[in-house]
């Protein structure tokens, strides 16, 4: 299954975070927070502005981002999960 996000949103899979801590304790799963980094997997064509023009996506695909805790729709796409958020809730593009 293809999606392509409409406007400004984009479809982001999370990136796992690591399950060791520094001083190398493991953390259980149930302990776990939901990672705040992801990679773009597809790109809408970006939101239109009041004149009527399209404003192009700061991001694309394959950027590695971090976003808001709690930003996006939870999907499942082929049995994976990923999130469908607004161009907004993405708070930086990691380099």
């Amino acid at each position: 299954m293809k999606l392509k996000p409409l406007h400004d949103r984009v479809l982001v899979k999370r990136l796992e975070e690591e399950e060791k801590t520094k001083g190398g304790i493991i953390i259980p799963d149930t302990a776990k927070e939901k990672p705040i980094r992801g990679e773009v997997v597809a790109v809408g064509p970006g939101k239109m502005s009041d004149d009527g023009k399209r404003m192009e996506m700061s991001v694309k695909v394959g950027d590695k981002v971090m976003f808001n805790k709690y930003a996006g729709t939870e999907i499942k796409v082929e049995g994976e999960e990923h999130l469908v958020m607004r161009e907004d809730d993405i708070v930086a593009i990691i380099e």
